[in-house]
C-alpha cells in the first residue's frame, strides 16, 4: 500500500522576501515541483498544507488534484503544519499505514529519492521511520509510520519532524540524500538557483 504524502508549504518565507512556494525552478513554481515529486513516487493521497500566503498561492499553483489543507495557525511554526497535515489524513485516508513528511524548498530532490524511502518503508512492513540523510543529519523528507502519528501530533512551536527524529518512537532507517542539505531560504539560497 503506497503511503501518503504530506508537502508543508505554510510558511511566510519572511527571510526570502517572496512566497517560496512561488518561486519558479526548471518551468514550474517549487510547490508545483514537489506535488509532482511526491506522485511520481507514487504517493498518494498528496496534502498540501497552506497557511500564509494560501490565497495568492491557490490563484497561481496547480495543486494537480492534492488535497489542500489550511493551516490557519501557522504563524505559530511547523508543528501547527504537521497537525493539520495529520488531521486530514486521519480524515480522508485513515486506512493509510504511514506519511511522507516533506517541504517544497530542496532543489536537489527527486521522484527516485522519494521512492526510494517509501520503498524502505514498504521493505520494513511499516514498523520504521525512514529518513533522509545528509550533511551529517537526519531530516525530511521522512516516512512516519502510524505508531509515530502521537509523536508528531505532540511537537509544538518551530519543532518539526527532525526533532522527532533525534529521539525517535521507533526504528529509523535511513536513505543517503545528496543535497539534501540545500534549500531556498534566503534570496542568497535562491541566486544559487539561477
Amino acid at each position: 500500500m503506497p503511503a501518503a504524502a504530506i508537502v508543508l508549504a505554510a510558511g511566510a518565507s519572511r527571510r526570502l522576501g517572496q512566497p517560496k512556494q512561488l518561486v519558479e525552478y526548471c518551468g514550474e513554481t517549487l510547490l508545483e515541483r514537489g506535488i509532482r515529486l511526491a506522485r511520481e513516487a507514487g504517493a498518494s493521497p498528496v496534502f498540501v498544507v497552506l497557511g500564509a500566503h494560501a490565497d495568492a498561492i491557490r490563484a497561481r499553483v496547480s495543486l494537480q488534484n492534492a488535497i489542500p489543507v489550511l493551516n490557519g495557525d501557522w504563524e505559530q511554526g511547523i508543528a501547527g503544519s504537521i497537525h493539520a497535515g495529520i488531521h486530514a489524513l486521519e480524515e480522508k485516508a485513515p486506512e493509510m499505514p504511514g506519511v511522507l513528511i516533506m517541504s517544497c524548498d530542496q532543489p536537489q530532490l527527486t521522484a527516485a529519492h522519494l521512492r526510494a524511502l517509501m520503498d524502505a518503508f514498504d521493505a520494513h512492513a511499516g514498523t520504521s521511520i525512514v529518513a533522509s540523510r545528509y550533511a551529517g543529519v537526519l531530516g525530511v523528507p521522512a516516512v512516519f509510520p502510524r505508531e509515530a502519528f502521537a509523536q508528531l501530533m505532540a511537537l509544538r512551536g518551530d519543532k518539526g519532524a527532525r526533532a522527532l527524529l533525534q529521539e525517535p518512537p521507533c526504528a529509523v532507517q535511513t536513505v543517503d540524500f545528496p543535497g539534501g542539505e540545500e534549500d531556498i531560504d534566503t534570496p542568497a539560497d535562491l541566486a544559487k538557483l539561477d
